[in-house]
């Protein structure tokens, strides 16, 4: 029983310890996860409009038609087991990509920063911005069609 109250003590230390790494974490609280925002911003040629349609397991975010320059943004908190998963379809007048725009693996968070990870349409693909290296990588190309 003693050997159990250990694991369990250490468990808690470390779901602590995992739940207040983040600055933003210690503004919402110890045992909430930070927050976390995905953009999806329409940098296409004047004129051609975005439609996304994204959404994750348990969330259905709709279908949204952006203008040039317009972006559609929603933030949530990651889970506990570091599975949260958001996608995205989009496609423009003749072309499309689908993707994975949020999940939490060490390659994602090293692009985003602590809060925010954006996802622009251009008219090659979608890039994802690298804030700390503050460019712009090409991650999807456009397939032809819809």
């Amino acid at each position: 029983m003693r050997d159990l109250n250990l694991y369990v003590l250490l468990f808690l230390g470390w779901a602590l310890a995992m739940m207040s790494n983040s600055s933003e974490a210690a503004k919402d609280g110890p045992f909430e996860a930070a927050r976390r925002e995905v953009h999806i911003v329409n940098g296409l040629s004047p004129g051609r409009m975005l439609f996304a349609h994204c959404k994750s397991k348990d969330d259905d975010l709709g279908e949204h038609n952006l203008a040039v320059g317009q972006e559609f943004s929603w933030s949530f908190r990651f889970n506990f087991f570091g599975t949260t998963l958001y996608w995205c379809y989009t496609h423009t007048d003749h072309q499309h990509a689908a993707f994975n725009v949020y999940w939490h693996k060490k390659w994602l968070e090293d692009r985003c920063d602590e809060r925010s990870c954006i996802w622009t349409a251009k008219d090659d693909g979608f890039y994802l911005k690298n804030i700390p290296e503050n460019r712009d990588e090409l991650i999807h190309k456009w397939e032809e069609g819809l």
